[in-house]
């Protein structure tokens, strides 16, 4: 029998990041100021890793509605872009659940996770 997984997918624009900045105080260029993203090893703006990590944890209510996160761990693997559509999954593996952001065009890996819930 499979795991219960739950897929999103979503592109993100930069009116996101500029929101998400607004919202979060994390107004790092790197994040809201192309031109300067421009001149850094990304060559663009990345999302902010919190921004990655929220969408996750709405995966995560579905798999588990109403339980409450105990802890989650996650490591950022490569940039996440504007315009570039990303898979959001979470999937259920005994008391944890795995969760990885990957990119649709070439299934690179951004973000990978666990975390666990208590009901």
């Amino acid at each position: 029998m499979a795991c219960p997984q739950v897929v999103r997918e979503c592109t993100f624009t930069q009116e996101d990041f500029d929101r998400f900045a607004r919202l979060s105080g994390d107004d790092n260029p790197i994040h809201t100021d192309p031109e300067f993203a421009a001149r850094t090893r990304f060559g663009r703006t990345v999302a902010h890793g919190l921004l990655l990590c929220s969408v996750l944890r709405g995966l995560v209510e579905q798999l588990a509605p109403g339980q409450t996160l105990a802890e989650q761990a996650v490591k950022f693997t490569a940039p996440t872009f504007t315009g570039e559509a990303m898979r959001f999954t979470a999937e259920r593996a005994g008391p944890d659940i795995l969760l990885e952001v990957s990119r649709v065009a070439d299934g690179q890996v951004t973000c990978t996770g666990q975390c666990r819930v208590l009901s």
